[in-house]
C-alpha cells in the first residue's frame, strides 16, 4: 500500500467540522499541499477580522493557503494545476468546485458529507437528520462531481443520534468519525481497491442553509417538535418566540429547555403557566419548561432570575 507522504492533497473546508479532518490527515502524515477555506469575515460590534478554524489550523501547520472569493478566477485553476496534488479532499468548504478544478487531482476529489447519503444532501444534513427524528446518521465520503452531493459513494460509516444530541455535539461525534474515515480510506482509494457505488437519486432528500429566523417557534408544534427544533439549532441560530413587553413585540431566546411530553393543562397554546413549581410554556401536545431564558436588549439569565424582575412574565402569551 502508497505511504501517506507519497499523496499530495489539497484540503478544501472552512469551519471546526473541517478543522478537525484536516487535523487528522496533517497527523496521518499525509502531504497537504495547500488548504481552501472561506474569505475572512468580520465579527462583533467592534467588527473584528475573524479566520476560519481551517486557516487558523494551516497557519499553525505553514501550509499555503487560497481564499478566493469565486474558485472560476483564471489563477486558482492555474495555481492549483501547478500544485499537481493526487487529490482534493472537501469538507464543508461553503462553495461549489467547478468542472475545471474537479478534473485537475489524478485521484478525484473526494467530499466528507455529514449524512447517510442519498438522505440529507445539502448545506444542513446534520439539522435535518435531528429535525426530522432520525435515530441514526453518519459519515459518507462521496466522489465528487459539479452537482451538489449527488457524485458516487466510496464510504460510509453509521453512528446513532442520542436523544438529547444538538447538532453542536452531533458533529463533534462527526467530524471525529469523518477524520477516522478519510484518514483509513485514502490509501487504500490511491491503490484502486475501491468500488464506487452509485446512489440511488429517487430516493435522494434536500437540505436548505439555516437562517436565524428558522428558529421561531410555532407553539402549535408538540412539545417533542419544539425540542427538535431546539436540539437542531443549537448552538446557531438558536430557537426564539415574540413577548410583548409593554405593547412592544420583544424576541426571547429559549437558551435552556426541559420538555414533557403529552402533558394538557387545558391553558391555550403558547400561553407561560406555572407547572409543578416551573415555569412552562403550553405546546399543543405537552409542555417546554424554561431554565434558561434571554429576553432582547437584556442579558442571559435563569428563569428564577428573570422572573424576580418580570412579575407579569407568567400570564402571558408567547407568539
Amino acid at each position: 500500500m502508497i505511504n501517506a507522504n507519497e499523496i499530495k492533497i489539497v484540503f478544501f473546508g472552512t469551519p471546526d467540522f473541517a478543522a478537525v479532518i484536516l487535523k487528522s490527515l496533517i497527523e496521518n502524515k499525509f502531504d497537504i499541499a495547500a488548504v481552501f477555506t472561506q474569505p475572512d469575515k468580520k465579527s462583533g460590534r467592534h467588527q473584528k477580522i475573524v479566520y476560519s478554524p481551517v486557516k487558523d489550523l494551516a497557519l499553525r501547520k505553514k501550509i499555503k493557503i487560497f481564499q478566493p472569493e469565486s474558485l472560476r478566477d483564471g489563477y486558482v485553476f492555474e495555481e492549483t494545476k501547478n500544485i499537481k496534488p493526487d487529490l482534493f479532499v472537501v469538507a464543508a468548504y461553503g462553495k461549489i468546485l467547478p468542472k475545471n478544478i474537479l478534473d485537475i487531482p489524478k485521484f478525484g476529489a473526494v467530499n466528507v458529507h455529514g449524512s447517510l447519503l442519498p438522505k440529507y444532501r445539502g448545506a444542513s444534513p446534520v439539522q435535518c437528520a435531528i429535525l426530522t427524528g432520525e435515530k441514526e446518521t453518519g459519515i459518507t465520503l462521496m466522489k465528487m462531481n459539479e452537482k451538489m452531493d449527488e457524485g458516487d459513494i466510496l464510504a460510509q460509516k453509521k453512528m446513532g443520534i442520542e436523544k438529547n444530541d444538538t447538532t453542536g455535539t452531533l458533529m463533534d461525534k462527526l467530524a471525529d468519525l469523518g477524520a477516522e474515515t478519510v484518514a483509513k480510506f485514502i490509501p487504500i482509494w490511491i491503490d484502486r481497491k475501491i468500488d464506487p457505488i452509485r446512489q440511488d437519486h429517487e430516493k435522494a432528500t434536500y437540505c436548505k442553509s439555516v437562517k436565524r429566523e428558522n428558529g421561531k417557534i410555532d407553539w402549535n408544534s408538540s412539545a417533542k417538535e419544539v425540542y427538535r427544533l431546539w436540539r437542531a439549532y443549537q448552538p446557531w441560530p438558536g430557537v426564539y418566540s415574540v413577548l410583548n413587553v409593554k405593547n412592544k413585540p420583544k424576541r426571547l431566546k429559549l437558551l435552556e429547555i426541559e420538555v414533557v411530553l403529552e402533558k394538557k393543562t387545558g391553558e391555550k397554546i403558547g400561553k407561560i403557566i406555572e407547572y409543578n413549581q416551573k415555569v412552562a410554556v403550553q405546546a399543543k401536545n405537552g409542555l417546554v419548561f424554561l431554565k434558561k431564558i434571554q429576553l432582547e436588549g437584556k442579558k442571559e439569565m435563569d428563569i428564577d432570575e428573570f422572573l424576580r424582575g418580570n412579575t407579569g412574565f407568567v400570564g402571558s402569551t408567547l407568539k
